[in-house]
């Protein structure tokens, strides 16, 4: 018998929440996080990677875009998400919303906790 597990958005806790942005976080098991993020319209959380290795999130991201559009800036240049789209970010990257955004990822516990910690030492 496997250990399976499925969550709503509803059901997962608020672990951020401020200016319009809201972040949803719980561990799904196989040492990894499901996040349910919502950006408001320009929103960039470019200013909250500073401090991290090259100013950018170093956690690897998979997930699915629900609505919006999401642009990714990256030492490479950027990227642009739209709703639809599955998605696998690479350490090194910042996300902004383009439009009222909506997406879930799944993410090693460890790397997104050390990233939420370093989020919430920014909010202050």
């Amino acid at each position: 018998m496997t250990n399976q597990s499925a969550l709503t958005r509803e059901e997962v806790p608020i672990a951020i929440e401020s200016d319009g942005m809201e972040l949803r976080v719980q561990e799904i098991g196989g040492g990894m996080v499901t996040a349910f993020v919502r950006l408001p319209a320009g929103a960039d959380l470019g200013p909250a990677m500073v401090g991290l290795p090259d100013d950018l999130c170093q956690c690897p991201h998979w997930g699915y875009v629900q609505k919006g559009r999401v642009g990714l800036r990256t030492k490479n240049g950027e990227e642009v998400y739209e709703a639809g789209q599955a998605f696998h970010w690479s350490p090194g990257h910042a996300p902004y919303a383009l439009e009222d955004a909506e997406y879930v990822d799944f993410s090693p516990t460890t790397d997104f906790t050390v990233l939420v910690e370093h989020f919430m030492a920014q909010l202050g």
